[in-house]
């Protein structure tokens, strides 16, 4: 061993001179000493003196503080207002099942069974139930159901397709009955105030949805050919059950029957319709007195399929006949005129006061809403000559 240790140092001290180091002769024990304190393959040699020391590793982060406790009430005032809603208005809301007679040939027997279900609320307590007409449309029988889960079986009153509104009728304790409120007349809608709707969605029991008032003004393809206007978009979620329900401002009030929704898929997709309450407030009370809507005319016989306007490419609703000692016949109106020669074209209405006439959809939307007795102003083509009549309305059976 130590032969071989002397070895070594002769093998260093040869090298030193080779290579021109000032070197002086180490001892066995200095050699030693160097080779215990050398680094391991692949380690790091220790810090040169003047060095930066290396950093320390960061300190661990404190534990978050947790978060105070909230007593039971704490809400947001958006919420409190959303929950007081509901539960001053989700007694009005109402369900409403259809039911239809479904033959089973093979069995030879016949049975009343549920086909289709949607909201509906209550009119006031005599019993009248506001609804969509096409959820009751077609139906042979027909239940509503209570906010405390009481059903009983309700009969048709009156029903405007045109504008998607039904009246029902049931025999309730009136004690049972909540009415819905409504906005005072001529309240006017703001895009981006809250809309609430409260409905029967899928079946479940009363559920409620927020959203805004997303437009107003809209515009809706309805039943018969004519268009439902000033519709109310909003964003709350309408899914199927939801129509006939009501939507209601922060206060509660009904602004407008949800209706429709606009998806190419059939489901929510954030646009939803309603009614406005000023088309409701107008129509359910005539409905409730007469069973119908009172519509107004000029004393005419129109097409509104339009098939003739089609068939000749005019802009307007072309008046086949007047009707005796009517306003138009009265004012000298003209409907076609048969000659040697064949069927001449009379008057063309092409406006009514400022709303230009181009098909029955608008001559019906111009003079909705107006009473008997009305002065307006008619607008008739007449040999492709624009002329002016002023006619009163009367009531049309």
């Amino acid at each position: 061993m130590h032969k071989t240790l002397n070895g070594m140092l002769n093998v260093l001290v040869a090298a030193s001179v080779v290579l021109g180091c000032r070197q002086t002769s180490p001892t066995a024990a200095d050699t030693i000493d160097a080779i215990a304190t050398a680094p391991a393959a692949g380690g790091t040699s220790p810090a040169r003196s003047g060095a930066a020391p290396p950093l320390p590793p960061p300190a661990p982060l404190p534990p978050p503080a947790p978060l105070p406790p909230l007593p039971p009430d704490a809400r947001t005032q958006d919420e409190t207002n959303t929950i007081e809603v509901f539960r001053r208005v989700a007694p009005s809301v109402v369900f409403v099942t259809q039911k239809r007679l479904v033959v089973d040939w093979m069995a030879g027997r016949a049975a009343e069974v549920p086909t289709g279900s949607g909201s509906g609320f209550l009119w006031d307590k005599r019993g009248h139930v506001v609804t969509n007409f096409h959820v009751i449309q077609g139906a042979r029988a027909l239940a509503v159901t209570l906010f405390d889960q009481k059903t009983y079986p309700a009969e048709v009153v009156g029903v405007e397709a045109k504008k998607d509104i039904a009246v029902l009728k049931l025999a309730a304790p009136s004690g049972q009955l909540t009415a819905v409120q409504l906005a005072p007349s001529g309240e006017q809608l703001a895009v981006g105030q809250k809309a609430i709707a409260i409905g029967n969605p899928f079946g479940l029991d009363h559920t409620l949805t927020t959203g805004v008032v997303s437009a107003v003004g809209r515009e809706v393809q309805g039943i018969g050919g004519v268009s439902i206007r000033d519709m109310v978009q909003t964003d709350a979620a309408i899914n199927p059950g939801n129509s006939g329900g009501p939507l209601l401002d922060s206060r509660g009030r009904l602004i407008g029957m949800n209706t429709m929704i606009f998806s190419k898929s059939g489901a929510y997709a954030g646009i939803g319709f309603a009614v406005p309450a000023s088309t409701i407030a107008r129509v359910v009370p005539q409905l409730i007195q007469h069973g119908r809507v009172r519509q107004v005319g000029i004393g005419v016989q129109i097409d509104p399929s339009g098939r003739l306007e089609h068939r000749l490419g005019l802009q307007g609703v072309v008046i086949l006949a007047t009707e005796a000692d009517g306003p138009a016949a009265r004012a000298g109106l003209l409907g076609l005129q048969t000659h040697a020669g064949g069927v001449v074209l009379g008057d063309v209405i092409v406006g009514i006061a400022d709303h230009a006439i181009k098909n029955y959809d608008d001559l019906y939307n111009a003079l909705d809403g107006r009473n008997p007795g009305d002065s307006v102003s008619v607008r008739v083509l007449r040999n492709g000559k624009e002329m002016r009549f002023e006619l009163a309305l009367i009531a049309v059976q």
